[in-house]
């Protein structure tokens, strides 16, 4: 019989992790007597002597690792507000309808560890990221009857760069002849386009199996598990609108501004006429009044984000658009296939997919481990 146990670690930034896994085996019943207390010479893993006595076989306590990766997450996104020119904001939730919005991210983190007992990886985490969001969104309007037209659509792509720092702990165990690690990890990440860090929290179970090569030391690691992702959803932040939206793109947006200015003002003018129509009992009636107001709200919210953005588009390389919007994602959870190749107790390869649900990304490392 043996049990193995493997460690793993992963961090994000709107879902950007880092993976890495060592091992330890044991092999029932000893024909030897076990091993003297001398013969593991290392401070960690607390306890790694006592279980070296009794037959396990630690990977060493200590290691680094580097990690690239890429992954698309699709995110639902609320409580938009936007302003331009650090001027007044508007809530933009009722007349802006997000039809695709996708988080892209690729990213290179380092991730030192060790092994503080036999059972319980600890790791810190380094990543430089670029990062990047493209929207597809429509602005509606409604007319007097409360029937919703789409106005104009637009589409944007903005790209950033991020730095995070985290920490993470990995707790092991061994399940006949698999293993199962419950990762989860914790990371600061600091964009260049928002006011504040965005955290995030990753909980990754995963069960597999490891098996033994011919050549000492190696050995071929196979597992499935799943990734939660849970990140803070309130973001705050400031665009040059020529981020926003590239040179090619500004003279289209300028078109689509004016036709949609001069819908909503014909749109406003119908619905003043189908008030004005109305006789008092029927302007009384909280059905019409409803109705009305309604197509007010909206109208003016639409008035005042075509008229903002018409402002900023005749001097578009000085100006600036300030937003806040709550953020998720679609979808928290996703599948995860994974592989490594121990080459050596000191030098390991993985790789892993991630599919299924909204968010799919990739993973490629190497890890290099020594005893402390």
């Amino acid at each position: 019989m043996k049990r193995i146990i493997i460690a793993f670690s992963l961090s994000v930034l709107f879902c950007i992790p880092s993976f890495a896994q060592v091992y330890a085996n044991k092999d029932l019943p000893l024909k030897i007597a076990p091993p003297k207390v001398e013969d593991y010479p290392y401070l960690l893993p607390i306890w790694g002597k006592k279980a070296v006595q009794k037959g396990f076989q630690l990977p060493y306590s200590a290691g680094i690792g580097i990690n690239g990766f890429s992954q698309d997450s699709e995110l639902i996104i609320d409580n938009l507000m936007v302003g331009f020119n650090n001027g007044p904001m508007y809530n933009l939730d009722e007349v802006i309808r997000f039809d695709k919005s996708i988080a892209s991210a690729t990213s290179i983190n380092v991730r030192p560890d060790f092994w503080l007992f036999p059972f319980l990886n600890v790791y810190g985490l380094f990543v430089k990221a670029k990062t990047s969001t493209a929207i597809d969104a429509s602005v509606w309007i409604p007319d007097a009857e409360n029937n919703w037209t789409q106005l104009t659509t637009f589409s944007t792509k903005a790209d950033f760069d991020a730095t995070g720092v985290g920490f993470g702990l990995t707790p092991t165990v061994g399940i006949g002849h698999y293993w199962l690690a419950l990762d989860m990890n914790w990371l600061w990440t600091d964009v260049s386009a928002l006011d504040k860090p965005v955290t995030t929290f990753v909980f990754g179970p995963r069960l597999g199996k490891t098996l033994k090569l011919k050549k000492p030391g190696s050995n071929m690691a196979f597992w499935a598990g799943a990734m939660r992702v849970k990140f803070s959803s309130a973001t705050t932040g400031s665009l040059l609108l020529t981020d926003i939206f590239p040179e090619g793109q500004l003279d289209q947006l300028q078109a689509r501004v004016d036709q949609g200015l001069v819908k909503v003002d014909d749109t406003q003018q119908q619905v003043d006429a189908w008030w004005n129509g109305l006789s008092e009992p029927e302007q009384a009636n909280p059905a019409n009044q409803a109705k009305y107001e309604t197509a007010n709200r909206a109208l003016d919210k639409a008035g005042q984000l075509l008229v903002g953005l018409d402002g900023t588009l005749s001097n578009a390389e000085n100006s600036s658009v300030q937003y806040s919007l709550d953020k998720s994602l679609k979808n928290m959870w996703n599948f995860l296939l994974g592989a490594q190749y121990q080459i050596s107790r000191h030098f390991m390869l993985r790789a892993e997919v991630g599919f299924l649900g909204s968010r799919t990304q990739v993973l490629g490392g190497l890890q290099y481990r020594f005893g402390l």
